[in-house]
């Protein structure tokens, strides 16, 4: 298997591959996920269409694969946070929090195909799942360590069935925090993570949409509010 990824046949097949994810990605930048069309790629990159679809079986195809990247950078991106010193959970959120925002406005039309409106009749693989949960899973160890107020124990309480119920979520979650199911701060870590995911995607959908501009504010200052009063809810 090494030997034949090596092989010209294998390197010429993979750079193909990555031409027609670049041409999709302009396609999507000036005009959305509506503009990603293969016909287009296949004149402008000088291949027929059945050439094109030796490299890619659909649109649907090449879309998957447009989306496992945006979902693998983000998830590179936060956990390449600058990690602040043992103890400073507070500072841990805002520079997690940070990250995803920043990858978000570089990357607007990547970040839109994953957390926009989804496409009519189109259905991610399962393998997404796991890759969309991947930039949230810093936020997990930061949480367990959390006490949440009393308003916020009916979300701890649906976050805790959660876990027992669905293993997908146990491995999630032990694989950034150790927790088992039954243990008490499992609950907790996935509340704070998913108000903290919440929030996050409302504040970052709304400054990539330009649904924030012509107002007086920033971003940054508007999310930096956000983690801090969700820091305070559990007394990080």
């Amino acid at each position: 298997m090494a030997a034949e990824a090596r092989s010209p046949r294998a390197r010429y097949r993979e750079q193909n591959r990555a031409e027609i994810k670049a041409a999709a990605l302009q396609q999507l930048a000036e005009g959305g996920v509506q503009a990603v069309a293969l016909t287009r790629i296949a004149k402008d990159m000088g291949l027929s269409g059945p050439a094109l679809y030796r490299y890619f079986a659909g649109r649907d195809d090449l879309l998957s694969e447009l989306i496992r990247d945006a979902y693998d950078e983000a998830a590179q991106a936060v956990e390449q946070a600058a990690a602040p010193p043992d103890g400073e959970a507070r500072a841990a959120l805002h520079a997690l929090a940070d990250a995803y925002l920043g990858w978000a406005v570089t990357q607007p039309h990547r970040y839109l195909l994953i957390q926009g409106a989804p496409l009519p009749g189109y259905e991610a693989p399962p393998d997404t799942l796991l890759r969309a949960r991947a930039a949230m899973g810093p936020f997990l160890k930061v949480f367990a360590a959390g006490v949440p107020t009393e308003a916020l124990r009916p979300v701890v309480e649906e976050m805790t069935a959660w876990v027992r119920k669905e293993e997908g979520v146990a491995d999630w979650l032990a694989q950034h925090t150790g927790l088992a199911p039954h243990d008490e701060a499992a609950g907790v870590a996935l509340a704070g993570t998913v108000l903290a995911w919440s929030q996050l995607h409302g504040t970052v959908s709304l400054e990539v949409s330009g649904q924030y501009a012509g107002m007086g504010h920033r971003a940054r200052t508007l999310l930096t509010a956000q983690i801090d009063t969700l820091a305070d809810s559990f007394q990080l």
